[in-house]
């Protein structure tokens, strides 16, 4: 049962993610801007956040670093991501992302994962 419950979280971790990048380019798109601008902030702002995760974060980083740091920048990216929802006007989904992301990333750290 234990197993199927970590199993469960490192799948919501996959999907918080998704969900980042997601965000990014829901603020992106909904930006404030002329229409080229709303698309290049749409897809290059997570774009720019794969890239930063699949360097530095991610299980086969091509960039290892210390576990405090790399915690430092998955911080930074989530928070980047919350506060890109509450500048589209979605303060609910913002709280929710870094709540659970909070969560996840607590039981990760418990189970070492």
């Amino acid at each position: 049962m234990m197993e199927a419950i970590k199993a469960a979280n490192l799948a919501l971790r996959f999907a918080l993610e998704l969900a980042m990048l997601a965000a990014l380019g829901y603020w992106g798109f909904k930006a404030d801007a002329a229409s080229a601008y709303r698309w290049m902030l749409g897809i290059g702002s997570p774009a720019v956040a794969a890239v930063v995760w699949g360097a530095f974060l991610s299980p086969k980083a091509s960039v290892p670093l210390h576990a405090g740091l790399k915690l430092a920048i998955e911080l930074a990216v989530f928070g980047v991501a919350a506060a890109a929802l509450y500048a589209a006007g979605r303060p609910a989904s913002a709280a929710a992302l870094l709540g659970v992301w909070a969560v996840n990333r607590i039981l990760i750290a418990v189970w070492d994962q």
